[in-house]
């Protein structure tokens, strides 16, 4: 029911049931059966054992999934439609197919909310709910379409929800002797789940999806799959507007649930629950009542269609290419086809065969096998599984030319192990390998080095194309080789490989099939990685700083329990007070979370000026809020905000808190391959994105600390570094003497625009002006400019054309790096890192000024991803060239963060400040600006 996770459950309870709610008698259902038109014979397989499989999909839950997973910018067509929920949802159906093998496929969607019996019953269902996005318009439709095309049953029942069509789906196909799998972000379908009956639930996006069986939930939950609508009740879910018992929570009511034997029990028990919590339980007994009918799945409704009207869905060639004309889909025409083995859409793919191999396990024999290929390039892969803080190695492949092996690590004694670190850590012995710094890691954990890497594939993959999605073996040796390589499902439905079998079995095989796909792969890249100039990049720079980022995640940064806890009390009094206060500004209660009910709030109750107009009303999200907080100052909408920002922040906190390792650090996961521009991202948690324009998300660095045994933390940050770089670029002899001169940039370039002194430039003036000179580097124009600064259009080009009366060279050089882009089909940053951009050409305007954005902006942006990696490398190296216990624990963008040892601060900040400024050779200097504390907030600056 919510596209967001929540518990459900399954139980079947006369006490809970109230018998003056009626549920609707289903109308028309609205059903769109497999075509009966000639479609190709060959289909993606069977089941294990010949045994029916059936597959249903929660449409609408998958599409936001995802729509939200994949940027709207970088899919639309050539008429604007934008594309995104429905590629992805194509790929990810693709893959399911692929790897699962259903003998049976359907596809449910949701029906208007309004429509349903939960939302008759309970007016304020799913009130709670953020707006549809309105690039997500539209694309509901164009996935039915899809659907039909391919042949794939699509359901919909008026007054039931599509959960209600799974969960009967679900029951027929059990009885009928199949398995089934229900694919859904929403945590209902758990209730639905038996021995026979899974929920594959996406954890990231729709890209990894693993198996859920009730030994999953009782592990996660300890509640059966069957008890798990009574936690739901007794929780409540904030994403259906479902209040649940204030102070309880799920580990609460599962101990209620396992005690008394589920919700009828606990209804039967309630004056047995002592304490605040069964005081509070019997207060709110009405509302868990009606939670727990909500959120119960039908399974008896009269579907119009039966398992036999869902069986081996092929697509109908004519259609598909139309649509995917349509929708501008390339890659995924082919992979469509080639699923199906289809010989009129191209041929099908290859697929390569593990080559033969050897186990080893003595060290005789690993010193045979290694010597045999003294010399040669191997593949190495890697096998991972989760470790006590980061991945542990399991296993490895390594395969050459004249030979494989498959070394299981538990199996090694002394001596072999021996003969293998040396091997590893041979850098004279050239490897190959896919994401070479988590195998790092892992090896590291293992006590074994990883040295003479010259390639890591998902690294060469993005340097040759550094706007793909994607960098998944899989995909890339579609992509590039056209083979396939589905990935390996343990019994578990995890995407991992399971040792289980033996050294000889399944997964070993499928271990040396990978290291052969990295091996092909490698070597496939050599030539485009010259043509386009990157293998410089990838052996200098992009292959050491991914040892840089293996020392730091490794290293991880220390955080304080007690300031994360007080943080979080004091947000919480803020969000409390403010909403305290909001309601009092209008002078009644209202959910700040809930669209509609501020929309009524807003346009009705107070009048204020109207937003922009959207599907569900009026817009309510942040920018139009902030806008209309500027145009009035009501204090409703002042408190509003306040809450949004301290609930958000509160949010950021709680994530943190909960990635705290067990050494009581943070250990993020950094990733080079994302940013198109060569910016280094974030996750897990994501430290690049705490807020430090506001007092409040600056304290949110406060509670990164320095740890035991070490002085304090360092800052250190490029000041500027993207207008130097403009500067360096443009060749600018005005912004390059003000930077030599050691000038306020954008008081000097104020006072020039304004023909006033410097010192007689106020700070209104100063912000416009650096506004624009970012905005410039960004391909920001009159219209733009306008908004940010909020003038009108007139006075924003006047702005810019001063600018460029005044500095003619920054003029000619954003003309001319497009013009430049546009002939040679891409843009270069200084260290020459290339972005394709092919929409330079195109006769669509929109996707052209995108890509002439792109095209401004790529040279700068990348030249200072450039950079700040070099000085990664210069201050690795220099520490320990010095022989310093100090590290580098952090990289957020233009910002370093050292942990500082005893006595070697100096020394730190010498080395910091030398390296950082001479990392690249400008025609400005770059200016690092230093701090120190015990915390990050202390040492910033």
């Amino acid at each position: 029911m919510s596209e967001t996770t929540k518990p459900a459950g399954t139980v079947e309870n006369q006490a809970i049931e109230d018998p003056s709610i009626e549920i609707p008698v289903a109308g028309t259902a609205d059903v769109v059966p497999a075509p009966t038109a000639t479609r190709p014979d060959a289909v993606p397989g069977t089941s294990a054992g010949g045994r029916s499989r059936l597959l249903v999909l929660d449409g609408h839950s998958m599409a936001f999934r995802a729509f939200y997973a994949l940027p709207a910018e970088n899919f639309a067509t050539s008429a604007g439609q934008h594309t995104n929920a429905v590629h992805g949802f194509t790929s990810m159906l693709i893959n399911l197919i692929r790897d699962q093998k259903p003998t049976h496929v359907a596809v449910a969607f949701d029906v208007s909310d309004d429509t349903t019996f939960r939302k008759a019953e309970y007016s304020e269902y799913k009130g709670g709910r953020n707006e549809t996005p309105a690039e997500f318009g539209g694309q509901i439709g164009l996935i039915e379409r899809v659907m039909h095309a391919w042949g794939i049953t699509t359901i919909k029942m008026p007054g039931y929800e599509a959960d209600d069509i799974l969960a009967t789906l679900a029951a027929q196909g059990e009885a009928a002797g199949f398995e089934v799998l229900l694919v859904s972000g929403d945590r209902d379908s758990f209730q639905l789940i038996t021995d026979n009956v899974f929920v594959l639930y996406p954890r990231k996006g729709v890209s990894d999806i693993p198996r859920m069986d009730a030994a999953a939930i009782e592990e996660k939950y300890f509640v059966a799959p069957s008890r798990y609508s009574d936690l739901a009740a007794l929780v409540g879910e904030s994403a259906d507007n479902l209040a649940g018992v204030p102070g309880v929570g799920p580990k609460t009511a599962a101990k209620w649930i396992n005690l008394y034997g589920g919700l009828e029990g606990i209804l039967e028990n309630l004056d047995a629950i002592g304490g605040k919590v069964g005081g509070a339980l019997r207060e709110n007994i009405d509302a868990v009542k009606r939670n727990r009918r909500l959120n119960h799945l039908l399974k008896d409704l009269d579907l119009p269609v039966g398992l036999g009207d869902l069986e081996e869905p092929r697509p109908i060639r004519k259609e598909i290419e139309e649509l995917f004309d349509e929708l501008e889909f390339k890659t995924l025409r082919t992979r469509l086809f080639d699923l199906y083995g289809s010989d009129t859409a191209g041929e099908a793919p290859d697929t390569i065969e593990a080559p033969e191999f050897a186990v080893l396990e003595d060290a005789a024999g690993l010193q045979e096998f290694f010597a045999a290929g003294s010399g040669m390039r191997s593949a190495l892969a890697v096998q991972l599984a989760p470790g006590r803080i980061g991945n542990d190695a399991e296993a490895l492949a390594v395969v050459r030319a004249n030979g494989a092996a498959f070394v299981e690590l538990s199996r090694l004694d002394a001596a072999a192990e021996s003969v293998l670190a040396a091997w590893l850590q041979d850098p004279e012995e050239a490897k190959v390998m896919h994401e070479f710094k988590a195998a790092l890691k892992a090896l590291y954990y293992r006590g074994l080095g990883l040295e003479g890497v010259v390639d890591d594939t998902a690294i060469s993959g993005y340097l040759i194309e550094p706007d793909r999605r994607s960098y998944e073996l899989a995909e890339l040796a579609q992509h590039h080789l056209k083979i396939a390589l589905a990935p390996a499902v343990s019994a578990s439905g995890q995407l991992e490989l399971d040792l289980g079998d033996g050294p000889d079995g399944a997964a070993a095989t499928e271990l040396v099939r990978q290291a052969a796909v990295v091996h092909t792969l490698s070597k496939h890249f050599e030539k485009e990685l010259s043509d386009r100039q990157a293998g410089a990049l990838l052996t200098t720079l992009e292959l050491p700083v991914a040892r840089v980022l293996a020392d730091m995640e490794l290293a991880g940064i220390g955080v304080s329990l007690d300031r994360m806890n007080e943080q979080l009390a004091d947000l919480s009094k803020v969000v409390q007070h403010a909403q305290e206060q909001a309601f009092a500004a209008i002078g009644h209660e209202v959910n700040l979370g809930s669209p509609k009910q501020l929309q009524t709030v807003l346009f009705e109750e107070l009048g204020l000026p109207k937003t922009k107009k959207i599907k569900s009303g009026y817009t309510t999200d942040a920018a139009s809020l902030k806008a209309l907080l500027e145009k009035t100052g009501h204090e409703f909408l002042v408190q509003l905000m306040a809450h949004r920002e301290s609930s958000k922040l509160a949010q950021m906190v709680e994530t943190l808190k909960k990635s705290v390792a067990e050494d009581g650090r943070i250990h993020t996961d950094y990733a080079q391959n994302v940013a198109a521009t060569g910016r280094i991202s974030s996750n897990n948690p994501n430290l690049q994105n705490i807020p430090v324009r506001s007092e409040e998300g600056r304290r949110v660095r406060g509670i990164f600390v320095v740890s035991e045994g070490y002085e304090c933390l360092l800052s250190a940050d490029y000041s500027q570094i993207e207008m130097r770089i403009m500067a360096h670029l443009s060749g600018d002899e005005g912004l390059i003497q003000a930077y030599k001169e050691g000038e306020d940039l954008h008081r000097y370039v104020g006072s020039h625009i304004f023909n006033v002194a410097p010192e007689d430039v106020t700070s209104a003036m100063r912000s416009k002006v650096k506004a624009m000179s970012y905005g410039l580097a960004y391909g920001l124009t009159s219209f733009g400019l306008s908004k940010q600064l909020e003038i009108s259009v007139d006075e924003a080009r006047s702005l810019m054309k001063d600018y460029f009366d005044r500095f003619g060279a920054v003029r000619d050089y954003l003309r001319g790096v497009v013009e430049q882009a546009r002939v040679d089909g891409y843009t270069s940053t200084i260290e020459g890192r290339r972005r394709y951009l092919p929409d330079l050409t195109s006769t669509n305007r929109q996707h052209r000024e995108l890509a002439e954005r792109i095209a401004l902006n790529s040279p700068i942006q990348g030249s200072a991803a450039d950079i700040i990696k070099r000085a990664m490398l210069g201050v690795s190296a220099e520490l320990a060239g010095q022989g310093l216990k100090s590290r580098m624990l952090l990289q957020v963008h233009d910002e370093l963060v050292l942990e500082v040892a005893p006595g070697e601060r100096e020394a730190v900040e010498k080395l910091v400040a030398e390296q950082m400024g001479s990392a690249a050779q400008l025609s400005v200097p770059l200016d690092v600006q230093i701090g120190v504390g015990t915390s990050w907030h202390d040492a910033g600056h």
